[in-house]
């Protein structure tokens, strides 16, 4: 256990990891908080859904301008910048329910600029990683990422439930606001060596280089179109249309609330073996791995029973842990640091890019086709995607780098992961 902690004995990934974590149990709070909030304002699913995309659209429009930023600045004071944003628009929030002020308006406005704050946060949080650890220590550093953040989903929602039942809406996004400036004055603390940047002439050639970065690689962008489609039709079938047929024939919210918690148990158990799981294969290795994300959908459309449901989600769960480590791991292997923010941004517009429309089909879907069918059809695309990729031959063959024993590859200042 001790090597897989050996991350953790690293001054300014100690930081990282404290902040990142403090951060993501406040954004666990946040959207139980901010559910709670609407319906008590107005009592509209529709408003809710508005204020939701109202932050995801800002997401994904500013994801290019946030690698690009967190490719050009020191990407602990982007991370600040962003956390301090986050932290007094969701002061600005909890001040307007606290006081009675708030209007639908006012929250959709504040979720908005969480949003474009998160899309500069995430490229510089990914990219920071090799800055903070030795290359050797990647893998372990990425999987204790995880584990935090998927226990801190797990214990920010529960401590959300306490907060909005005890104190109000309101008072539980304060909280959120206050971990959002405590993680900012954390990562502050951080001490990073410099990473050597090209002159950079203007906004578009920073973009244009960062795009020939990622279409260079066959298994990067190959993967992020599989990424594409696959939480398109999966991730979209299973949030929309898992809980009607919980509501209709599982027994209602338990059910589907014991399906979620056998979905984050997978999370969490993934990070646990990610600490020391090393295949020599990364990219097969996660793209087997991420072959079970659709067994869920195959047994909500049966459907099992609900314990066998939670399994194959714990199943997924598993695997999308698997993946997402190695991924990351990957991707701060081969990509330049100098390029890195910029290569995530790429990543992450390409990936859940279609997630809106994926949400606004199933729907639809059911109603043309059936539940079941709809279920079937959605795993059955995910399951072909995965396997196409690989007929990549770098998804198939890329290695582990062996870490050499020069300065180069054990200084965590070093340019390229």
């Amino acid at each position: 256990m001790r090597a897989s902690s050996a991350p953790l004995r690293e001054r300014e990934f100690r930081l990282l990891f404290a902040g990142r974590t403090v951060s993501l149990v406040g954004g666990a709070i946040a959207p139980v908080a901010l559910a709670f909030a609407v319906l008590d304002l107005t009592g509209s699913k529709t408003d809710l859904g508005l204020i939701l995309a109202a932050r995801e659209i800002p997401l994904i429009v500013f994801l290019l301008v946030g690698g690009i930023l967190a490719d050009r600045l020191p990407r602990n004071r982007v991370m600040v910048g962003a956390n301090v944003v986050s932290g007094l628009a969701q002061a600005v929030t909890a001040t307007l329910l606290i006081t009675g002020n708030a209007e639908v308006w006012h929250l959709a406005a504040l979720a908005a600029v969480n949003g474009a704050a998160s899309a500069f946060f995430f490229p510089a949080s990914a990219g920071i990683v090799p800055q903070t650890v030795p290359v050797s220590l990647l893998q372990q550093a990425n999987a204790l990422l995880q584990l935090a953040m998927n226990t801190a989903m797990i214990g920010g929602a529960a401590i959300a439930g306490f907060l909005v039942a005890g104190f109000g809406p309101g008072w539980a996004i304060a909280v959120d606001a206050g971990t959002f400036l405590l993680a900012a004055s954390l990562i502050a603390l951080m001490r990073l060596p410099a990473v050597v940047r090209e002159h950079a002439p203007n906004f578009l050639h920073e973009l244009a280089v960062g795009w020939r970065e990622f279409r260079s690689r066959a298994w990067l962008w190959s993967i992020v179109l599989q990424f594409s489609f696959l939480l398109m039709t999966v991730m979209g079938a299973f949030l929309v249309l898992g809980p009607v047929v919980a509501d209709e024939e599982l027994g209602g919210p338990k059910a589907w609330g014991a399906i979620l918690t056998g979905w984050s148990a997978g999370l969490v158990l993934g990070g646990l073996v990610g600490l020391r799981y090393r295949p020599r294969r990364m990219l097969l290795a996660a793209t087997l791995g991420i072959l079970a994300l659709p067994l869920p959908l195959i047994a909500l459309g049966f459907p099992l029973s609900v314990p066998a449901i939670a399994a194959a989600a714990f199943v997924a769960g598993v695997g999308n842990e698997i993946f997402g480590l190695l991924w990351h791991t990957t991707m701060q292997q081969e990509i330049p640091a100098d390029k890195l923010s910029r290569v995530y941004s790429y990543d992450a517009l390409g990936s859940i890019g279609l997630v809106p429309l994926g949400y606004a089909l199933a729907g639809p879907a059911a109603e043309a086709f059936g539940v079941r069918a709809t279920l079937w059809g959605a795993s059955a695309i995910g399951i072909g995607v995965t396997l196409a990729v690989l007929l990549v031959r770098d998804v198939r063959t890329l290695e582990r780098a062996t870490p050499s024993p020069s300065p180069a590859s054990g200084d965590p200042g070093t340019a390229t992961a």
